[in-house]
Formats: structure tokens, C-alpha cells, sequence
């Protein structure tokens, strides 16, 4: 049976595949290229992976990122589709759903809402409730720098504390964009923010949400 990680992992190569290499994504910085190598080293070079959170290993994560980034394209793109090998952890099929469910999401939606014409999409409450669920497990994680409070609220009145601080703002919507808000892409996610304007101005502004 399908999964939510494989089913992101297929619509994020066929909008990498469409987009081509030099599109514009949400990640400040980075093209499409730069996005699917990233993807690519994330799950098949785990001794640079941990570059992203080990300072140590940052040098070595640069060095093996502009390795991929040097690749053909359309060669990253079909890693990302086939996925990883099997002596990769990501190969397990619960690995790989408890691991990349967000992951995916998260950059499919980096490449579609980069585009000028994109529209949301509808997603099937079930693959909501799955967001929620990843997003109330690491809502302190992502917003433990920011500064303000931060209370997520889904639209049916579930509440998960991403920071608790003052003043404190409220972010109402659907799972999916909460996530995506929570996880740095504020300008894009479609969320109602309440609580003092300053502190919803810095809110939207701060880079610390995320992990």
C-alpha cells in the first residue's frame, strides 16, 4: 500500500522534473537544483547529511552538496523517485513515513508555492490528521528560538504550544499550513495569525522558526 512519504516523493520529482533546474523555491537561496541535491545527499550520504545540525560536519555537507549539485539534473531527480538503497535506514518503510512525510511535503510545496500561478491544494483529511500528529511532536522543537509566544490552533479547535513566551501570538488553520508555517515558510502558508501587530510583525519576519 501506498504511503504519504511515497506519495510526496513522486509529486516532488514530477514538479522538480516539470520545474527544470533553475526554478525558484521557498528555500532562501536555492534553485531547484540546489533543493534536489539536497534531497539526494540527504538520503544517501548520511557521513554529510548531519552537516545541517553537527557543525562539524558542515564543511564536509558543502563539499558533497556542490558534488551533487554538479550531477545532471534529470539524474537527481530520478534518485529522488526511485529512492534511497537499500542499506539506507530511508529504505525501510517505516523509516522512510516517519522520516519523510513532513520532509517531502514540506519541499513540494517549496517548488509549487515559489511559482507565480500556484493555488493550494486539497489534501484528504486523513494525510491532515497525519501532519497534525508529526507537527504537535516537534512544535517545541521548531519554534524553541523564536521571539514570541506561539500557540498552533487547527480550524477544530485542537491547540499545540510551539513556544510558550509573551506576547503570544495564534496561528489558526489547516494542519498542512501550520506546518508549513511553523516549519520557516511563513509569507506562504495560508494561517490567521492573532495577538499584539508587533508581535505578529516579528513573528512573520524572524528566521528561528524551523528546525
Amino acid at each position: 500500500m501506498s504511503t504519504f512519504a511515497k506519495r510526496e516523493r513522486l509529486l516532488l520529482a514530477d514538479l522538480l522534473e516539470t520545474a527544470g533546474p533553475d526554478a525558484p523555491t521557498l528555500c532562501e537561496g536555492w534553485r531547484t537544483r540546489d533543493l534536489a541535491a539536497h534531497v539526494v545527499v540527504r538520503e544517501r550520504r548520511p557521513d554529510a547529511a548531519g552537516g545541517t545540525l553537527i557543525r562539524q560536519l558542515a564543511t564536509r555537507l558543502d563539499r558533497v552538496m556542490e558534488e551533487y549539485r554538479a550531477k545532471p539534473y534529470e539524474e537527481l531527480v530520478q534518485l529522488i523517485r526511485t529512492g534511497p538503497p537499500r542499506f539506507s535506514p530511508f529504505s525501510l518503510k517505516q523509516v522512510d513515513e516517519a522520516a519523510n512525510t513532513v520532509e517531502f511535503y514540506v519541499h513540494t510545496e517549496d517548488v509549487r508555492r515559489a511559482q507565480p500561478d500556484w493555488t493550494p491544494r486539497e489534501l484528504d483529511p486523513v494525510f491532515q490528521d497525519a501532519l497534525w500528529s508529526r507537527l504537535e511532536r516537534t512544535a517545541r522543537l521548531v519554534g524553541r528560538g523564536i521571539p514570541t509566544g506561539l500557540v498552533l490552533r487547527r480550524p477544530n479547535g485542537q491547540t499545540a504550544v510551539a513556544h510558550r513566551g509573551t506576547p503570544v501570538v495564534t496561528a489558526t488553520g489547516e494542519p498542512s499550513e501550520l506546518l508549513l508555517f511553523a516549519f520557516g515558510r511563513q509569507t506562504a502558508a495560508k494561517v490567521d495569525l492573532d495577538g499584539e501587530k508587533d508581535a505578529i510583525a516579528r513573528l512573520r519576519e524572524t528566521k528561528q522558526l524551523g528546525i
